[in-house]
């Protein structure tokens, strides 16, 4: 469907990144601005699936050059 543009280091850090807030979600129930941790599902989602978007449309990409 989409080729991927996310490299392994980059897609585990927005892994941990995108569980990281959305753990803050779940921790901190009376927090006033709390649904600003959902915003984790966006780099949650562009980690798991291994293309980002915006990285599409800068013509920017963090995996290696296939040498096939």
């Amino acid at each position: 469907m989409f080729s991927r543009n996310v490299g392994t280091i980059d897609r585990g850090l927005r892994i941990i990144l995108g569980l990281a807030l959305l753990a803050g979600f779940f921790l901190y129930p009376d927090a006033g601005l709390r649904w600003l941790f959902l915003v984790g599902i966006i780099p949650l989602v562009t980690g798991l699936m291994g293309t980002c978007p915006l990285y599409r449309i800068f013509g920017f990409s963090t995996c290696p050059i296939s040498r096939s």
